[in-house]
């Protein structure tokens, strides 16, 4: 079992789904995941749920607002980045060509964040720990096990990258099939992937981050997703990594699984 007490900065340390309807999110990765969930309330309402696996947080969920509604944004899995001061991140940010879509706000006694677009147009969560430190389970059956930026152009999203966190690009070839893939590290620990983006995806699609979670068998996942309303966005395929899948839950937001093979689990 992979636990955590805290994410080092610079790191991807947490991930959450923003969903137009958690109830049914809740039973869809409950049943897929085996997740129980624990709802944090502010003044009497419901804002979030912790997902937990084996008494540990996983994951989050969060119903979408009426304005996020009214502006037509997709449910999403988001990926999280830790740092140590979310507000001079996002500055920094600015300076490097990103752009501020949410910027720092307080979450309750949790932590501090904001909601930043890389160059390419990806979206991307920065993270300021407090009482929240991040996933406290992770890269194993029924957690999140990897995240991986899917962009239009790898070389000005590489740069930024760099500069905002640290990250080194590497190219690997051998772990995808021959296939050209970044691996972005950090202090010589691998923090999370790039690629270009695939040619089926429609060009109306902009960059996105895609989170990666562990199964223990890639086909029955899928047979349990479409199942219950989830759909395939792309079929399983066997990588020298392992066996993956990118899929949607009945909302419509986008995740893969990754069945790891005999040399990385």
């Amino acid at each position: 079992m992979a636990q955590f007490d805290e994410h080092p900065p610079g790191m991807p340390c947490w991930v959450d789904l923003m969903s137009t309807d958690v109830g049914a999110a809740k039973q869809f990765y409950g049943e897929i995941f085996g997740w129980s969930f624990d709802d944090v309330e502010d003044n009497g309402q419901v804002v979030y749920a912790l997902a937990s696996l084996k008494g540990r947080h996983a994951a989050g969920l969060m119903q979408q607002n009426e304005e996020q509604r009214a502006q037509g944004m997709p449910p999403m899995w988001n990926t999280h980045i830790a740092v140590t001061d979310a507000d001079a991140t996002v500055a920094k940010a600015g300076e490097l060509g990103g752009t501020t879509i949410m910027p720092p706000m307080d979450v309750m006694d949790a932590g501090r964040m904001a909601v930043l677009t890389d160059p390419t147009g990806a979206a991307f969560c920065v993270w300021q720990p407090r009482e929240h430190k991040g996933a406290q389970i992770a890269n194993e059956p029924g957690t999140w096990g990897w995240s991986e930026l899917d962009t239009r152009d790898t070389d000005a999203a590489a740069a930024f990258y760099e500069k905002l966190f640290g990250w080194k690009p590497t190219v690997n070839t051998a772990e995808m099939g021959g296939m050209s893939y970044t691996e972005f590290k950090l202090n010589d620990t691998t923090t999370a992937g790039m690629m270009n983006m695939p040619p089926m995806v429609p060009a109306e699609v902009p960059p996105y981050w895609l989170n990666y979670f562990v199964v223990d068998d890639a086909d029955g996942t899928i047979g349990a997703v479409t199942s219950r309303g989830g759909s395939v966005l792309a079929p399983a395929m066997d990588l020298p990594i392992g066996r993956i899948a990118v899929l949607t839950d009945p909302q419509g937001a986008a995740f893969a699984i990754i069945q790891l093979g005999a040399s990385a689990s």
